[in-house]
C-alpha cells in the first residue's frame, strides 16, 4: 500500500501533463490529470501519502457573493471538482454521481458534506449560470464558485490539477481542457488526502463518504 499511494502523490504532483478535453461536441479524452484509480485495482479512492494544502482561493459563489474557499470549509468534509456547465459529459455525471450517493447518507452527514464546483471556463459560468446548472446536474446544496480566471488555474494547480483556458474550435465548439479528478478534503486537518477519478461511480461514493466525513481513510 506503501508504494501504490506514493505512487499516486508523484504522479498527481506531475498534474497538468495529461488533461481532459470536454467539449460543447461531447468530445473527451479518457486520460484525467492524474487517474491512478489503476494503481490500487477496483478501489476508486486513492490515498495520498503527501496530502494537498486546501487552495488558496477567494472567488464568487452563486449569489454573487465573495466566497473564501479555505475560510468556509475549515473544519469540514469537502469534495473539490473543477469543471464547467457547458460540459455534455463528465462534468454533470461526475456531479450527479456524488449527489445520488449524499442523498444516500444520514441527514446528519449530509449537512456536513460541503461539494464545491469550481468553474473552469468563468466568461460563460456566470454566478446565474451556475445557480441554474447545478441543481439540475448535481445537488441544490452544491457550492458553485466563479471568478478570474487565472486564480482558478493556479488555485487548481495548488491541488494537481491542471486546466487550460477555453479554447474555440473552427467549427465554433468550445473545447476546455481540465482534470477530471475530485480531491476530498479531511475536516482533521483540511488536507487534501484522497483523490477520485472520473470513472468513480455514485457505488463508489456512497462507500467512502461516511468516512471521509469522519476524515478517515476510505
Amino acid at each position: 500500500m506503501r508504494k501504490k499511494t506514493a505512487l499516486a502523490a508523484a504522479l498527481v504532483a506531475a498534474a497538468g501533463l495529461t488533461l481532459s478535453a470536454c467539449s460543447d461536441g461531447g468530445e473527451y479524452a479518457k486520460s484525467p490529470v492524474a487517474d491512478v484509480s489503476a494503481q490500487q485495482g477496483a478501489k476508486a479512492a486513492t490515498v495520498l501519502d503527501q496530502p494537498f494544502a486546501k487552495p488558496n482561493l477567494v472567488l464568487t459563489d452563486t449569489t454573487g457573493k465573495k466566497y473564501d474557499l479555505r475560510e468556509r470549509t475549515k473544519g469540514k468534509p469537502t469534495l473539490i471538482y473543477f469543471g464547467y456547465t457547458h460540459c455534455p459529459d463528465v462534468c454533470p455525471l461526475t456531479m450527479s454521481n456524488i449527489a445520488v450517493a449524499k442523498k444516500k447518507l444520514p441527514k446528519a452527514d449530509q449537512d456536513k458534506l460541503q461539494v464545491v464546483f469550481v468553474t473552469t471556463d468563468p466568461e460563460r459560468d456566470t454566478p446565474a449560470e451556475l445557480a441554474k446548472w447545478l441543481p439540475s446536474a448535481g445537488d441544490p446544496s452544491f457550492t458553485g464558485l466563479t471568478g478570474e480566471f487565472a486564480a482558478i488555474q493556479a488555485g487548481a494547480r495548488q491541488i494537481g490539477i491542471g486546466i487550460d483556458p477555453p479554447k474555440k474550435e473552427k467549427d465554433g465548439t468550445v473545447v476546455s481542457m481540465h482534470g477530471a479528478q475530485v480531491v476530498a478534503f479531511s475536516p482533521k486537518t483540511d488536507a487534501g488526502y484522497v483523490l477520485y477519478g472520473e470513472d468513480t461511480t455514485p457505488d463508489d461514493y456512497a462507500k467512502d463518504l461516511p468516512k471521509l466525513i469522519r476524515g478517515e481513510k476510505p
